[in-house]
């Protein structure tokens, strides 16, 4: 079924007295001010694949130098109500839990407890030979020193957009000097999983059971082009657990789809909480 309401009560009737997994994509994080990459109104995005950032220094150089910008831009945004409401129905005992492509931790700051970050999060780094892992804002200051003023200079041009992967949109990075990992001098790489890598098969599988052990599935800001989040669509279906999706635009799971509502995270999810909330406290 298909409904096209700005309130739907096929959705509350679906998912009402039913223990709920979510999934949430970037058009979760859009109303937060974090562009979508296949949004109706997103800007042209090319992600970097994995290929490119380990076989290419130049290309490492340039990821390096747009994430500097971009992470503290992505650290200092803010949950949304979209991001608030799903904490809340954790909260009240209808959500079961949150597994996000995103990398924004946006549902960690807004209070959800039980989140798995498919794609890993922007706020840490790990070494591609060792392992060794580190923080995002230790690497900053030690990028920091060896680019004063970079950031700034960057900022200064105005306009900046960053993409959900915490890359802003800069051109002049050619005098950017990044690090290698201060233990073995391997490659270090932001913890997030780029285009053309698998996710972590422990991830997988801890997002199948939590699916497992739920009633339904909303997926909320997805289109579900890429693999990695479609899977526990047709996984749900499988099992004839009902899904539910809210996205602007079409998605690769509405045939899958028991409730499909066209339209914005925020303020579906804000009515979501209010009805099932009532729902669940009766």
């Amino acid at each position: 079924m298909t409904t096209r309401s700005a309130e739907s009560p096929e959705l509350v009737a679906l998912l009402a007295g039913r223990r709920v997994a979510v999934l949430t994509g970037a058009g979760m994080s859009t109303d937060s001010g974090i562009p979508d990459y296949r949004g109706p109104d997103s800007p042209p995005s090319n992600p970097m694949t994995i290929r490119q950032f380990t076989s290419d220094p130049v290309f490492r150089q340039r990821y390096w130098a747009r994430n500097h910008v971009g992470w503290r831009h992505m650290h200092d945004t803010l949950p949304n109500a979209g991001h608030r409401s799903l904490a809340a129905l954790e909260d009240s005992g209808v959500v079961t839990g949150v597994i996000t492509q995103n990398v924004d931790l946006l549902h960690t700051k807004a209070g959800s407890q039980n989140v798995i970050n498919l794609h890993g999060t922007y706020a840490q780094v790990v070494c591609l030979s060792c392992a060794h892992t580190m923080s995002r804002a230790a690497l900053a200051e030690q990028l920091e020193a060896l680019n004063p003023g970079f950031v700034e200079r960057a900022e200064a041009i105005g306009g900046l957009a960053v993409a959900p992967d915490a890359d802003a949109v800069i051109t002049d990075t050619a005098s950017f000097r990044y690090l290698d990992c201060p233990r073995c001098a391997g490659m270090l790489k932001p913890d997030i999983v780029y285009f053309g890598e698998n996710v972590p098969k422990d991830t997988v599988a801890q997002a199948y059971s939590l699916l497992d052990q739920s009633e339904a599935l909303l997926v909320a800001g997805s289109s579900l082009t890429v693999f990695s989040g479609y899977r526990f669509v047709r996984h749900a279906a499988a099992l004839k657990i009902p899904v539910a999706i809210i996205n602007r635009g079409p998605t690769r799971g509405d045939d899958l789809a028991t409730v499909k509502v066209d339209g914005g995270c925020s303020e579906l999810l804000t009515l979501l909480a209010t009805e099932l909330t009532a729902t669940a406290l009766r």
